[in-house]
């Protein structure tokens, strides 16, 4: 038998030691490449996630420790076994399920709902969140606080409350009512004149209704407003039993007697006490801010339109943090994560309203 070598198995070997000469060029360039990385790293060491590390286990188990001893210079081999041990063993452990350390991210609609919302209104952290409820999204309030800071955004100034008055209010809430008046400019053809706005408010429900809007609130009118609130059929004092009101001589002798005559008896507040009519207080303010003096009304339809307008807002589409962040009368979609997001305008824009929009 002869001992030569023929010439395929001659290119054989050539091509051979040809590869194996290209793949060490190879490894030297990787491993010299790893030595630069490491140098730019420093003393710091690489953070690997643990797919990361299962890729390497999974390589490294598969070389053996001694090519990984010569090779592996991001790690030891001892480290490489260990997390195939580890990470590979283990068949049934999840890992691949596991979410990061922490609470879990906001998602991205809600971060993208509350901003929109903040640079769109006034509103504060509390209101946004209660927003983001009839939305169906349930975040705290903290989550919104800090979505907004991340953004530069900060929330409404926090309204200081007295509660011992408030706490008394609210053992009697089914039987009381309040009343209160507040005053608009409106330009008519005679020049300015002041109008009086007359307010009830329901305080078990924060329910609220236009009693009347006047510029001359005189002994008859106010008669006549009275009757209407204890109207047996439809006014809205028909199940009060009391009324809290301040001392303004509005309030004429004969509108408290028709109140008392018809069961509802009238509590007149100490002199310069906002505070113990605070719910009304408080609804004149939101109503003064959010619309009425950002307007300029010619003529008493206008005013009437721009009262009537918030109403509607106040009671189907602006939450109430004392009612628990809730709306006063919601729909039945409110709550709800099914449909496209919309904003429902009213007064141009400056009463704005998110809800989820039917497909």
């Amino acid at each position: 038998m002869s001992n030569a070598i023929s010439p395929l198995n001659f290119v054989i070997l050539a091509v051979s030691g040809w590869l194996n000469r290209h793949q060490q060029r190879i490894l030297d360039y990787l491993k010299e490449e790893n030595r630069i990385l490491k140098e730019q790293l420093g003393r710091r060491r690489p953070r690997l996630t643990d797919d990361q590390r299962r890729r390497l286990a999974v390589k490294g188990k598969a070389l053996g420790r001694k090519i990984l001893s010569e090779y592996a210079s991001l790690v030891t081999p001892d480290t490489i076994l260990r997390w195939y041990r580890k990470l590979i063993a283990r068949k049934w452990d999840y890992s691949q399920k596991r979410r990061g350390p922490g609470r879990p991210r906001v998602i991205d609609e809600i971060r993208t709902l509350a901003l929109r919302m903040a640079f769109e209104t006034r509103w504060g952290y509390t209101r946004i969140q209660g927003a983001l409820k009839n939305l169906g999204h349930g975040v705290g309030r903290t989550t919104v606080a800090n979505i907004l800071k991340e953004h530069g955004l900060d929330g409404a100034d926090r309204r200081q409350e007295k509660s011992t008055w408030r706490t008394f209010l609210k053992s009697h809430w089914d039987c009381l009512a309040a009343l209160d008046f507040f005053t608009v400019e409106v330009l008519t053809l005679r020049g300015l004149v002041t109008y009086y706005v007359l307010l009830a408010m329901e305080l078990s429900t924060r329910r609220v209704e236009v009693a009347g809007i006047t510029p001359y609130p005189d002994d008859a009118i106010m008669a006549q407003v009275a009757r209407n609130l204890t109207d047996e059929f439809d006014g809205f004092f028909r199940d009060k039993r009391y009324t809290i009101m301040d001392r303004d001589d509005k309030f004429t002798p004969k509108f408290r007697r028709i109140l008392r005559d018809s069961g509802v008896r009238p509590v007149r507040l100490p002199a310069q006490s906002p505070e113990l009519n605070s719910q009304l207080e408080r609804f004149v303010r939101s109503i003064k801010e959010e619309c009425l003096h950002r307007m300029i009304f010619f003529g008493e339809p206008m005013l009437r339109r721009a009262v009537g307008e918030f109403l509607t807002h106040y009671h189907g589409e602006r939450n109430h943090q004392g009612l628990g962040n809730r709306l006063i009368e919601p729909i039945e979609e409110v709550g709800t994560r099914k449909g496209r997001v919309a904003c429902r305008q009213r007064l141009g824009g400056l009463l704005r309203y998110y809800y989820r929009k039917a497909g």
